[in-house]
């Protein structure tokens, strides 16, 4: 039960820390861009007829195993496009990126030094030799928005998994 608990606390602390970093560039400059971060669970339910469908839910307790979704909401509140926008969402450490995550997905396996598809990085070991990178490697995700058009809005989602 120990372990459970801990988990709800990760959970309570990954949700304040869904928010994600934003582009030096947007940082004080009055950036007309907002961004608002959550984290829902993936639970599957049975409705009064007996079929069962997923939906997303506020986490409550949580167990490893469990899939969450995380996502940024985010909008262009000011009069004019905003170009390559940079969000990137850091992976708390109770959690992994999820397989079935976009393998198009920008992400990084070094603390954000380097970026790529996941498929095309690779992890040092400790006796120096490479393997391939895991989605358990997974330390930041990101996307590259090239234009945001004035009162665009969007949702960016990435899966995960309690470890």
């Amino acid at each position: 039960m120990k372990t459970i608990s801990k988990l709800v606390l990760a959970c309570a602390a990954m949700a304040s820390l869904a928010m994600p970093v934003l582009p030096a560039a947007a940082q004080g400059n009055g950036s007309p861009i907002t961004l608002s971060g959550d984290v829902k669970a993936v639970k599957t339910v049975t409705d009064a007829d007996g079929k069962e469908r997923t939906e997303l839910v506020d986490p409550a307790t949580i167990i490893p195993g469990d899939r969450l979704v995380f996502g940024t909401d985010y909008a262009n509140k000011g009069a004019e496009a905003v170009s390559n926008f940079v969000v990137t969402n850091p992976l708390p450490a109770a959690v992994r990126l999820a397989p079935d995550a976009d393998p198009a997905l920008d992400v990084s396996v070094d603390g954000g030094k380097t970026w790529g598809a996941l498929a095309t990085l690779s992890m040092t070991n400790p006796d120096g030799t490479t393997r391939p990178a895991t989605h358990a490697d997974v330390t930041h995700v990101r996307w590259v928005l090239a234009s945001i058009a004035p009162g665009a809005s969007g949702r960016l989602t990435y899966p995960a998994i309690i470890r």
